[in-house]
């Protein structure tokens, strides 16, 4: 069963001179998933919590998606995935209130705001789901997702010294950032949720 979303999809925006599909993220995606995720540079893939690059991950990707616990927006652009934003929801019934967004894009579209027209999407769904707490995970120096994400109102909580190490052996430090989605919720109201998340 999946998790309702406030939003109707499939819908399309343009951005720039092209268009984008933003559609629920469904079984058959697998594949075109992995292509996506195989294309990505390694160190975008350093905050995951799987490796999407490998079918079998994405397979669990998708059963937490049907099992209610996800809701993953993907965004489409000539017939392949250009990106997706996810929002997972925690299990424990303490920390139900607070989900992780996940925001990955291509590089061939980054600059061009499908980053935070996700990241919009992603917001709207959460505050459907009764979330009051988003929190971001990235390595600190993915400069240009961190100034994205402060831009949208997100601030940094902690900083988590050598918690990730890429395939090297080299150990990264990570950045966690989140969002009082309550005072959100107030500027949605009142702006609508573009405005609120500065777009």
């Amino acid at each position: 069963m999946t998790m309702q979303t406030v939003r109707a999809y499939p819908s399309t925006h343009r951005l720039g001179n092209e268009e984008v599909t933003l559609r629920l993220m469904v079984a058959a995606d697998r594949d075109a998933v992995v292509a996506f995720a195989r294309k990505l540079p390694e160190h975008d893939l350093l905050f995951l919590r799987r490796d999407i690059t490998q079918p079998e991950a994405v397979e669990e990707w998708i059963g937490e998606i049907e099992r209610g616990e996800i809701v993953t927006i993907l965004a489409e652009a000539g017939g392949e995935v250009v990106g997706y934003g996810t929002i997972h929801r925690n299990t424990l019934r303490w920390m139900a209130h607070v989900a992780e967004l996940r925001v990955l894009v291509a590089e061939g579209w980054r600059g061009r705001g499908l980053g935070r027209l996700l990241t919009q999407e992603a917001f709207a769904n959460a505050l459907g789901l009764g979330i009051e707490k988003v929190v971001a995970q990235m390595t600190l120096d993915q400069k240009g997702a961190i100034a994205t994400f402060e831009g949208l109102g997100f601030r940094p909580e902690a900083l988590l010294r050598d918690q990730v190490k890429d395939r090297e052996g080299k150990t990264h430090d990570l950045l966690v950032l989140s969002h009082d989605v309550a005072r959100f919720e107030a500027q949605r109201a009142a702006y609508g949720v573009a405005e609120a998340l500065g777009g």
